[in-house]
Order: structure tokens, then sequence, then C-alpha cells
């Protein structure tokens, strides 16, 4: 018989979390599965959780929670010979990697998604000895959005992230940074550098356009110090979909990039704390396996 295990983390959602595993309980064992339900109660439950999945040769892991359960059940399965398919339930603030797939944003209809037929093969990066699903930020920007609060994410929302944004951007607090990236180098002093892997970074679908979940790139802003006029402006260009058009915003696409800084620069990883710098991204072109709804699988 298939086996499913199903991840969730029981704070999610405003504690919605487990009134949403008996459907997805329900659905999975419909669909053939035996499925286990393993509940998370402290940090890196999930990955441990999806590592065993890994190793016991499931065919399924499911997510239920926000970014963070999603960002820790992936690393389960980084070096691992067998990765099951994986199915998402969002129930976060954000939820980027779900927005990049289609996967709707209703748990209901998330739940729903499950018994589609239809996988998309999508890309994942590498930051030294972890993975990554969405986004990586490093600078002082990067810190500001670690301690965005709970309060304040469950208010607002996405615009939690850009009113610190500004706010830390506009204090122009810059670090000199060493980024190399394939054959070239840039040299400078930048308040934020990102590496996108699909087009929702912080709820906006409009940060990194182009970039898609199995293209095999990561697409890279590195902003440059920006006055308050300046961040207006780049501001604006983010949400029309432009900024990396902006003056003071440097655009590239990579397979490997590193950087480094002479200071010490924190780093935010899927909207985590992350290492401080150095760091090395890689890419991972088309490493796992998300069921998504019917009408994505055209074009994959």
């Amino acid at each position: 018989m298939k086996q499913a295990m199903i991840i969730v983390n029981p704070s999610s959602g405003k504690e919605e979390a487990v009134e949403h595993v008996r459907n997805v309980e329900d659905i999975l064992r419909d669909k053939g599965y035996d499925v286990t339900i393993k509940e998370t109660a402290k940090e890196l439950d999930a990955t441990r959780f999806c590592t065993t999945a890994c190793e016991e040769g499931y065919n399924l892991v499911v997510s239920i929670g926000g970014d963070g359960t999603l960002h820790e059940t992936i690393n389960g399965l980084m070096d691992q010979d067998h990765r099951p398919k994986l199915g998402v339930v969002p129930l976060g603030t954000v939820n980027d990697f779900a927005r990049a797939l289609q996967i709707p944003l209703n748990p209901e209809q998330a739940i729903r998604t499950l018994t589609s037929s239809s996988v998309k093969t999508v890309d994942m990066g590498r930051l030294n000895d972890q993975l990554f699903a969405n986004i990586v930020a490093a600078g002082s920007l990067a810190e500001s959005l670690s301690s965005v609060s709970s309060d304040d994410k469950s208010m607002f929302g996405t615009f939690a992230y850009l009113k610190e944004g500004i706010k830390e951007l506009i204090g122009n607090a810059a670090h000199p940074l060493v980024i190399r990236y394939d054959e070239q180098t840039w040299v400078g002093e930048s308040p934020l550098f990102l590496a996108a892997l699909t087009n929702s970074v912080g709820g906006f679908e409009k940060l990194a356009p182009d970039a898609a979940v199995d293209d095999g790139l990561l697409h890279c802003l590195i902003f440059k110090n920006l006055n308050i006029l300046n961040t207006v402006t780049a501001s604006l260009s983010l949400l029309f979909g432009s900024l990396k058009d902006h003056k003071d915003v440097v655009y590239f696409t990579a397979k490997h990039v590193s950087v480094s800084s002479a200071e010490s620069v924190s780093t935010n990883v899927d909207g985590e704390a992350g290492p401080s710098l150095p760091i090395e991204l890689r890419i991972l072109p088309r490493h796992i396996e998300v069921i998504v709804p019917e009408e994505e699988v055209e074009g994959n």
C-alpha cells in the first residue's frame, strides 16, 4: 500500500491546522494511502519527520502550516536518495511557495488539490548546508524582516514586510558586500541582496516577475544605497513589477552565487532567520515533485 505522511504545525493558521488534518487524512485514504500523522512540537521536528519519510520509502509528504513549516519539511528531503512527492496546505501569512505554484491559499481548496493527478517538478536552492524554496535575503533589511512580529504579520499580512523594509531602507544601513556569481563579481555597499527562486517574495508576486519555479536559475537583486526618494520610487517599481529596471537596483540571474562581507551581516531564508555571511547559493534544478491543481500541469 502507498504510504503518506502528514506533517502538521498545530500552531499555524490561528491554530486551525489540526482541524484540517482529518479532511486531508480522509482524502488520502480514499486515494489508497496508508496515512501517518506527525505534529510538530519544537524546531526542526518537521525536518526530522520528513527525513524519516524519505528513509522509509513514503510516497507522499503533506505539509500543513506556514512557510516556516514548509521550509523545515523541504529540508528533510536534502541529500536523500528517495524523495516523496510533496503536498502543500498553506496556513501561514505569506505562503510564497503555494502562490508561485498556484496552490489555493484557502485551506479547504488546497486540501481538495491533493486529489489532483498533476505533479510539477520544481527547483530548490541550496544555501550552505540547507535547502530553500523561495528566497534568501542578506543585509540589514534581512535582519529586520526576521524580527517582524506575529501580530504584525496577522494584522498587516504581506504589508508588514513592506512597512519594515521601507523603514530600514530609509535608515540607509548598508554593508560592504562582495557578490560573486558565475564568472562575475560585484563589489559595493548595499542594505539588501535578494536571491529568489519564485516570482512570489514576501507575498509580492512582481518582485521577480520573470522567475519560474523550474527555470534552473537564481533571480538576484542588489539594492544600492537608497535615499528616501529612491526608496519610494523603488517601492513603486516593486508594486508595478519593474523593480529590476530601477536605476539603484542591480539584477542578474545565475546558477551559483557567493556573498561575503568584511562586516557581520545577517540573512533571512524563506522568512526565517538564517546564517550570517559568508554564504554559498546553488540551484538544484527540478529537484522535488509537488502536487498542483490540474490546470497547472501545462508547460511542465
